[in-house]
Formats: C-alpha cells, sequence, structure tokens
C-alpha cells in the first residue's frame, strides 16, 4: 500500500521556498523516524577532498518522496525517489538514506555481512589495511560497494540486549554515475547519538580514510569522485527495508536478518542449476583422472594436476582433500576400481603418516613425492582430515564388509583421535584464539562412538562449549577458521557449526534431552552465522569470464572481510544445512543447501575442472587493479583438489543421509 501523508503541519515548518513535494518528505520521515529511525533526508552537492563537500535538507528543484508498504510488525519497506526538475544537469551530487539507531555508540555492535562482523573486533589496532574494522568510535565509518555484499543488509545491534535495526536493500548500480561501474554503498557511522546505517550512491570507505575500496588481501586502492549527474526530468528510486526488534538470547539481531533476508530474496530454486547426478558423475571422474601412483606404493590424489605440478605433493591437508576420495568413492560406488583406490589412497595415508602423530593429536599432512618428506598439519585440515578417514571407517566396516579392510585406518583414526582428547582435556588446556580448531569436533564425536570412547566425546564437549563461551554472545563471531584470512570468516562458523550439528545428533542419538536443547540452539545459531556469508541474489557481472558464462551467484559463498571473493568450500556444510532443515521442519534450508551444492558447479570445464577466488567485487590476491579490472575475472588455474574434494565429501554424506537435492 502506498502511505498517504498529512501535509499541513509539515507545511508549516518548511521554508518559503520548499515545495509541496518537500513538505509531503518532511512529513513522511516525521512518521517513520519514531518507528524505524529513519533521518531526514540530505542530498550531498559538490566534491571536496575526496569527499561530499555539503550535504543539504532542500536542494531547490530536487524533490524527495518516500512510499512505505508494511510487510510484518516489524519489517517496513521503503522506497525513495529523486526527482531533478531543473533545467540543467545537476553535477557531483550524492544521494543518501540514513537510518539512526540510538546509545552508546562503541555499544552498537554493527553486522555486515562478509565484510563487517560486528565491528571485526580482533582486528582492532591492525594497520595494515587487511580487514575493515569499527568500534563505535567518534568519526569512524565504514561504507562499501553493494556487490560485495552475499546478503544485502546492514545490521546495528545492540550488545546489551535491546535493540536492533537492519537495513535490507535491493542492490543496484546507479545510473549517471561517473566512475565505471559505480554502486549503491551501504555501511554504518557513528553519530553523537548512536549510530548510522547509511546508503549512498557511489561513496565508499573504511578505517578512517574516504575514497578508498579493499582491493588486495593486503590493501585499498583509492576510489574517489564517486558522485553522480542527474539529467532534467531524472528519476532515481532506491527501495530498501527497515527491520527492527529486539535482541534476546533465543534470537540474536544477526539470525533474525538473515532470516528476514532469506525471506526476502528466496534462494531457494535449485533448479536453475545443473543436477547433482551430473555434478557428481563429472567430479568422479575428475577425481579419478587426478590419481598417481610411484614407486614403493605411494599412492594417491594430489594438491595440484599434473600439467601445472608433475610432482605435486600428495596431501591430507588443505582441508582433508586426498583422505575425501577414500570415503566417497565406495560411498557413491561408481565404479569398481574407485574401491581399489580408495582402499590403496587411506592404505598409504595411514601408512605415510601414522609415525607423525605429535602429542596434541596433529599429524603431517604433505607427503612430498620426490623427496619423501613430510611436514604440515594444522586443526583445520587434520580436522577434516581425520573426519574423512572415521567416516570411511564406518561405512567400511557398515556396508563395505568384504571389500574394504579397514584396520590400518582404525589404527591411525585411533591414535590420533586419543591424542587429541589426551591433549584438551588436560587441566592446563587452554581454549584456541580461533575457532579453526571446530574442525576437531565432529571427528572426535564419531570416534566416540566408532571406539566406545568416552574421553573423545568429554573432549568434543569441551572443545565446542569454549566456543559457546567466546563467540555465543552479541557482538563476538566465529573467526580464524582458513589458513588464508586474519580475521574473521565464514571458515570458522562453519567449524563450529558442523562440531555442533555432530553433538546435536548424538544427543538425539543417546535421548539426552538437555543437550538436545543446548546443542541445537548453538547449531541453529552458528548456522545462521556461517549463512551470513552465502549469496542470497545474483549480482550483475560486468563483460568478463563470468559474464561468458551466465554466472550466477546464488549460492556461493564470501570468503572471509580479508579476502573478498567467492569460492566453493560452502559446499562442505551443505549436508549439515539439509539436516537441520530435516530436523526443524524446514524446507527452506533443505532447498537452500541444493541451491548452494549445485550453484557452485558453475564454471566447470568439460574436465570436471573448476578455477578458484570467482571475483564478484573489484577485488583479487595479485597485482594493482584498477576499479572495474578485477570484478567478472576469477583464476582458472588454481585448480586445488580441496574443490573437488568438497563436493564429493558432501555428495557421499548426501547419499549417506538419503538426502533428494
Amino acid at each position: 500500500m502506498r502511505r498517504q501523508y498529512e501535509i499541513m503541519a509539515a507545511m508549516k515548518t518548511a521554508t518559503p521556498n520548499a515545495d509541496i513535494a518537500t513538505a509531503i518528505c518532511v512529513a513522511a520521515v516525521a512518521a517513520l523516524t519514531a518507528s524505524a529511525g529513519l533521518l531526514p533526508p540530505e542530498t550531498g552537492i559538490g566534491w571536496k577532498n575526496g569527499w561530499v563537500d555539503e550535504w543539504k535538507s532542500d536542494v531547490p528543484g530536487l524533490l524527495v518522496e518516500d512510499s512505505t508498504e508494511d510487510v510484518s510488525d516489524n519489517l517496513q519497506k521503503v522506497v525513495r525517489r529523486w526527482t531533478w526538475t531543473g533545467k540543467a544537469p545537476l553535477e557531483k551530487v550524492t544521494l543518501s538514506v540514513r537510518c539512526r539507531i540510538e546509545g552508546e555508540p562503541v555499544a552498537l555492535k554493527p553486522f555486515i555481512p562478509g565484510i563487517l562482523l560486528y565491528g571485526n573486533p580482533s582486528n582492532r589496532g591492525r594497520r595494515d589495511w587487511r580487514v575493515p574494522v569499527f568500534a563505535g568510535e567518534e568519526g569512524e565509518f565504514a561504507i562499501f560497494e553493494e556487490h560485495r555484499l552475499p546478503m544485502p543488509f546492514a545490521l546495528v545491534e545492540n550488545a546489551a540486549g535491546g535493540d536492533f535495526v537492519a537495513v535490507h536493500t535491493l542492490p543496484s548500480p546507479v545510473r549517471g554515475a561517473v566512475l565505471e561501474d559505480q554502486w549503491w554503498s551501504l555501511g554504518v557511522e557513528t553519530a553523537k547519538s548512536g549510530v548510522d546505517i547509511v546508503m549512498l550512491s557511489g561513496p565508499v570507505g573504511y578505517n578512517r580514510r574516504r575514497s578508498v575500496v579493499k582491493e588486495l588481501t593486503s590493501g585499498c586502492m583509492p576510489y574517489d569522485e564517486a558522485y553522480i549527474t542527474l539529467q532534467p526530468g531524472q528519476i532515481v528510486e532506491k527501495t530498501f527495508w527497515i527491520q527492527t526488534g529486539r535482541t534476546t538470547k533465543d534470537a540474536f539481531g544477526v539470525e533474525r536478518a538473515v532470516e528476514a533476508s532469506l525471506s526476502l530474496f528466496s534462494p531457494f530454486d535449485e533448479t536453475r542449476f545443473a543436477p547433482k547426478e551430473r555434478i557428481v558423475r563429472a567430479k568422479r571422474n575428475y577425481a579419478v583422472s587426478r590419481w598417481v601412483e610411484y614407486d614403493g606404493g605411494v599412492c594417491g590424489f594430489p594438491i595440484l594436476p599434473k600439467d601445472i605440478n608433475p610432482k605435486s605433493p600428495i596431501t591430507v591437508g588443505w582441508c582433508g582433500c586426498a583422505a575425501t576420495c577414500g570415503y566417497a568413492l565406495p560411498v557413491l560406488d561408481m565404479d569398481p576400481a574407485d574401491w581399489t583406490m580408495a582402499q590403496r589412497s587411506l592404505d598409504f595415508i595411514c601408512d605415510a603418516f601414522g609415525d607423525m602423530v605429535r602429542g596434541d593429536g596433529m599429524f603431517a599432512v604433505q607427503y612430498d613425492v620426490d623427496s619423501g618428506k613430510k611436514g604440515g598439519g594444522d586443526p583445520v585440515s587434520c580436522g577434516q582430515g581425520l573426519y574423512s578417514i572415521l567416516k570411511a571407517i564406518r561405512f567400511a566396516e557398515r556396508k563395505g564388509a568384504g571389500r574394504l579392510d579397514a584396520a590400518k585406518w582404525r589404527k591411525f583414526a585411533q591414535k590420533v583421535s586419543e591424542a587429541v582428547a589426551h591433549d584438551i582435556l588436560r587441566p592446563e588446556w587452554a581454549p584456541p584464539a580461533s575457532s579453526g580448531p571446530g574442525f576437531l569436533v565432529a571427528p572426535l564425536v564419531l570416534a566416540s562412538e566408532l571406539f566406545g570412547n568416552a574421553d573423545c566425546l568429554a573432549a568434543a564437549r569441551k572443545l565446542a562449549d569454549s566456543f559457546a563461551r567466546k563467540y555465543f554472545v552479541c557482538g563476538a563471531t566465529y573467526w580464524g577458521g582458513s589458513c588464508d584470512a586474519g580475521c574473521e570468516d565464514k571458515e570458522g562458523a562453519l567449524a563450529a557449526f558442523q562440531g555442533y550439528v555432530a553433538l546435536l545428533r548424538h544427543a538425539l542419538k543417546t535421548g539426552d534431552r538437555d543437550s538436545v536443547r543446548r546443542y541445537e540452539r548453538l547449531a541453529r545459531h552458528s548456522m545462521y552465522v556461517m549463512l551470513s556469508f552465502t549469496v542470497v541474489w545474483d549480482i550483475p557481472m560486468p563483460p568478463g569470464r563470468l559474464a561468458d558464462h551466465a554466472f550466477k551467484s546464488t549460492g556461493w559463498t564470501v570468503v572471509s572481510p580479508q579476502n573478498q571473493h567467492l569460492d566453493v568450500f560452502g559446499v562442505l556444510g551443505t549436508p549439515d544445512v539439509w539436516w537441520m532443515g530435516e530436523y526443524l521442519k524446514d524446507e527452506r534450508f533443505k532447498h537452500l543447501a541444493a541451491v548452494m551444492y549445485r550453484s557452485c558447479y558453475q564454471m566447470t570445464d568439460a574436465s570436471g575442472s573448476i578455477g578458484e577466488q570467482i571475483q564478484h567485487t573489484n577485488y583479487g590476491l595479485h597485482g594493482r587493479p584498477t576499479p572495474g579490472r578485477y570484478r567478472g575475472g576469477y583464476n582458472e588455474q588454481w585448480k586445488v583438489f580441496w574443490m573437488t574434494a568438497h563436493f564429493l565429501n558432501a555428495a557421499a554424506e548426501f547419499k549417506e543421509m538419503g538426502a533428494d537435492l
């Protein structure tokens, strides 16, 4: 519906030169301010020293109108309309929308998906431009191009358990822009009495520097003169939704905002993408093509293909990639030869790395095929590698009896699991600084079931509970799960989510009602945080490799506030998202899991291979870009095996669950 406003009261306070449309806008703002925090419109005129020269509440000839629609009790749709009625072009203009949440700025925590997670507190004090930060201090701002946003909203949440406000936008480029591929921007800025959620028709900046965008892992680039020119008769509209509510222990503001974004954009149509059967067949065939074997029984799946590195190491590392095939290939059961490869590859892994298990359970994960040297080993790679081996043992002893011999696998996995559990259960054990070790929780739970080891379950709970104390609060988020990002990222949330789901499923099996309630709540929270990295809309791409393939971004996931590109890592979490949909009796999550799995098959070539670093924004790991140079490209040659492994791992889990994608 279109709200009609009483204009007489507004006209009494309007300036003599104000026209009727301006008076209507004043009344509209007055009606919205009390309930939603929408501030009177201001227009930037001119450009000086890298930013708007002057903000004006009244520009003669520029009409500003708002139309509103109540979507629900706490969600209101707003369309702001600017009409330029002047006879000549209006140059160097910046259009704006501001929505304020009142309170002490340092207590108001901003959450912008994939970019600014409660202000990225772990990176405060750093001055290397790797990560945007925002602490609510005077003069701080963090404003970014909309095409960076996986879920296009900005949230400000009261850490003390008070109100929250989220502004969801309909992202769009700007007509009349001066810069190439200029988009609307969204972000936050401190005010004397609170924090503003702000939308601008182009200007961006972060870490107290105006007119810059994040360009590389370690830097930013100038993005100056991001204003527009309005032509006579030109109309510009911006659609957004204002969501308000109260934070509670059962529903933090970020969870409510993610829920609203899913409802507004409805990213649940998996039929737009390749069917799972085609994906699994292609990825299996590609995995088999990567098989190598050398003298002395050395065999398996190297991290890079032969055309890139003829002697690439065989590795369990980088997300347990080589171990995955030993689990997935027999479960998928596409060819008798797959069982042989699975047996031999896991036998080699357990033989090669069995004598490299440290006291804390970490083990070497990389084997150099030339020298025989072994190295590496961290909770992310060891945790995921161990989990694949344990799932292979479970399958071999349940359904693969007579076709698979899990004796070596069991010996290796039991040795690692017991060492990890013993380390965590030490009285002097200190909780980890990041949630990367969360990838150890699920394998510890499974080890407790396979080996009847109560210490493994106790260690899993102790580790998971340390994350709950640290991250299950408003103002902190899971971080540090990946090796290539020094900040909060989706891998950290995914690690915690995977662990909580494993504990929840175990509690359901054992009938432990208290643990069911606890881990269900933690699983929901970590799932929503992890899903905040998931793209829910198709970001239009400029000419480039992505546009060449009509690339659709829905279902992909942003890596981190440091690495601002998309990747397929989210595929690893899709079985647990699907399972949560089954458990919660919410079909949306099952469809979303299917979209996430099937969409990430895009860009796969005829051989079954896919590149890395999908560049939906002006960001790349290397080089010195200019605006527009990076958006629309990707690294086609970076064919690391973990991307194939995640598809196979998830497919095997789906099959074991009986999931229909």
